[in-house]
């Protein structure tokens, strides 16, 4: 079911925080005035991936600076109140209708991003920076945008940007990743490389294995990778043994029925239950924060929503919630997007349930995500109690403490495991299926 479009010009007639500020920006999109100078001074517009870094990404600034990619080329944006301007050489936000500016600071584009591969690729077609991390989409595009009919997710453009003019290149080599990957550590800083890869028929993980030994060997980084679900759960232990620090998994959607209607590959494919199982699997495999549950917050009604979010914590995983971005040229691109006032909601409800069931946020070194509003920029949004300043006791020790394991993992190390040959189950587990 379409929800009706939000109020989208409604005066808030207040400053907002820097966490309202995120959400209402993902909300509602910004417009660019004549005054700035977007190609020189800011990121390209990546089409990279599902489609939600296609917007500009710029930083909140304060003590905690907050990273964030607003939507500018969707349609709901055009109607935003906010409008980004440059006075006297700096650039700030202008919610025109309550008529209060807000300083923004723009990242500029790394010199990396210009360069070639030697095997003659633009960089910035085998990774982009998605805030502070490096992000790489490995594979051919997504097979459930190759049946007949589609079967694709109905809110992503992969299979749009995936070997696309201007996109992500498919199926890129090791060493044109590793050659980006280097060059993203040397001179933009990156402690964290993430690999996405769509449905591969089962061979996600053995998609990334190589790359993800790679970059323990030779960059040193801490890596990510996003793949379907295995419903051979041993591989979970592989791809950690090669040297896997975090795993999430994107089911989007916590209603079934929701889930059934808007991801039809992964409803006829996958199941919802494989993506429970897998990941409480490799939850209690790695630890409790180093798995994260992905979903969409704006589709499916906010009690579900609400219900995943507690869901994913209760097993020790981390919630990461996208505000849904009816991205152009996906199948949802004239769908409203989201209240600020239920986002509001959602991302008050994210750190709640961090701090209930003690889910560490925030440790590891220079890793800000854009794409999304993380749990540390949600702690704007609750109340000062004991059970708050508690719980920011417990991380501040914790950081220090993950700080020398942190500092080890950053530098290259031999990997044992082969990544180029997938194992034999354990004798005691069998292959599903």
């Amino acid at each position: 079911m379409k929800p009706s479009a939000p109020n989208e010009h409604a005066p808030h007639g207040r400053r907002l925080n820097p966490a309202e500020l995120e959400i209402d920006l993902f909300c509602k999109g910004i417009r660019i005035h004549e005054s700035c100078d977007l190609e020189k001074d800011a990121r390209v517009f990546a089409r990279a991936r599902a489609g939600l870094g296609s917007g500009l990404e710029l930083v909140i600034p304060g003590k905690h600076p907050i990273w964030l990619n607003a939507p500018v080329k969707e349609k709901f944006a055009a109607r935003s109140p906010y409008e980004l301007r440059l006075e006297e050489g700096r650039y700030h936000v202008l919610h025109t209708v309550d008529q209060i500016r807000y300083d923004v600071v723009l990242p500029p584009a790394p010199a990396w991003y210009s360069r070639y591969t030697s095997s003659g690729v633009l960089m910035r077609e085998i990774g982009v920076l998605q805030g502070t991390y490096l992000g790489i989409y490995l594979g051919k595009a997504c097979a459930f945008w190759n049946s007949n009919p589609r079967e694709n997710c109905k809110f992503c453009i992969t299979g749009l940007n995936v070997g696309s003019p201007g996109g992500d290149k498919a199926e890129k080599t090791v060493e044109e990743v590793l050659e980006v990957a280097k060059a993203a550590k040397e001179e933009s800083g990156i402690t964290f490389v993430h690999f996405n890869t769509g449905y591969q028929q089962g061979r996600g993980l053995d998609i990334c294995a190589p790359f993800v030994k790679a970059i323990k060997e030779e960059v040193g980084a801490l890596v990510g990778v996003q793949a379907i679900p295995s419903r051979d759960l041993w591989k979970y232990d592989w791809i950690a043994e090669l040297g896997c620090d975090h795993l999430s998994f994107c089911y989007e959607l916590q209603n079934p029925e929701y889930f059934k209607q808007y991801l039809p590959g992964k409803f006829k494919h996958i199941g919802q239950e494989t993506f429970f199982r897998a990941m409480e699997y490799s939850s209690q495999l790695l630890g409790k924060g180093r798995v994260s549950g992905e979903i969409i917050a704006g589709i499916e009604p906010i009690e579900d929503t609400l219900e995943a979010i507690e869901y994913i914590t209760r097993i020790g995983a981390f919630p990461t919630v996208c505000i849904f971005r009816p991205v152009q040229g996906s199948a949802m691109e004239d769908w409203p997007s989201p209240s600020f006032e239920d986002m509001v909601v959602v991302f008050r409800r994210v750190y709640e349930c961090c701090m209930k069931y003690s889910i560490p946020i925030g440790l590891a070194p220079n890793i800000e995500v854009s794409l999304v509003v993380q749990p540390t920029d949600a702690e704007f949004l609750v109340e000062r109690t004991p059970a708050f300043y508690w719980y920011k006791t417990k991380l501040a020790v914790m950081k220090r403490l993950a700080g020398l394991v942190f500092g080890r993992q950053l530098q290259p190390r031999k990997i044992a495991a082969d990544a180029d040959h997938v194992p034999p189950p354990p004798a005691e587990i069998k292959p599903a299926g």
